[in-house]
């Protein structure tokens, strides 16, 4: 039997839509290698805090750009769990990048184009292989304009933030519900404002809302759109 060719897939979307879950999952199906780009664009953010070069009210971009080039961000699969860990200089930060203090600056950092620049130029030297599930705001539109097949995901801003504050509170967070949503809010006007690679949703994409889907329901729908791509074989 003939194998099926591996294609690249594009995820973009929203804050907190579950793009990396999904992603994650559908990597996992496939046997494609995934790709987590917010996970990038968070540790570099951690680096900027870690720095004292961002915070309330003030941000030294030009300390951060200067560092970019002595960066190493990549990623390292674990066994036990299952799932690929973030490593920044050779530093395990899967756990640290999560943090709510880094999701407060990521927009900011995501938004500097040096930053951006630099982390496309990576992905795209992994999408070259093919075969791989990338997710994030611009994979689409920048990072992977060729892929083959492209989803945008979205949800409501008080679903998303109910995700987002039930995930936090199960880790045992302190966290307040409209914090939460203010928070989705500001990032999607910043993530849809900002001058390097606004969000948007790509030329061809497929939208998929999943405000009442189940991971297992958008798999599946990703799947078929999968296999129209590939076409029966």
């Amino acid at each position: 039997m003939k194998q099926k060719r591996k294609i690249n897939i594009a995820l973009d979307g929203h804050a907190s839509t579950g793009k990396s879950t999904t992603a994650k999952a559908l990597a996992r199906r496939l046997g494609y290698i995934y790709v987590d780009t917010g996970a990038m664009y968070r540790a570099v953010t951690l680096y900027a805090l870690e720095n004292g070069w961002i915070g309330p009210g003030f941000f030294y971009r030009e300390r951060l750009i200067d560092a970019l080039n002595g960066l190493d961000i990549g990623f390292r699969y674990n066994a036990e769990t299952g799932t690929s860990e973030t490593f920044l200089n050779g530093r395990n930060v899967e756990a640290l990048i999560r943090r709510p203090e880094v999701a407060d600056y990521v927009s900011q950092v995501a938004a500097v184009p040096e930053v951006r620049r630099k982390l496309v130029e990576i992905q795209q030297q992994i999408a070259r292989q093919g075969g791989v599930v990338m997710d994030g705001r611009d994979i689409g539109t920048v990072v992977m304009p060729d892929a083959e097949l492209k989803v945008f995901m979205t949800a409501s801003p008080e679903v998303r933030a109910r995700r987002r504050y039930d995930e936090m509170r199960s880790k045992g967070e302190e966290v307040d519900f409209e914090q939460v949503l203010r928070n989705v809010h500001q990032r999607d006007r910043i993530d849809s404002t900002r001058k390097a690679s606004p969000l948007r949703r790509a030329e061809g994409a497929r939208l998929l809302d999943n405000s009442n889907m189940s991971i297992p329901e958008q798999i599946d729908l990703i799947l078929s759109w999968v296999d129209e791509v590939l076409g029966k074989e």
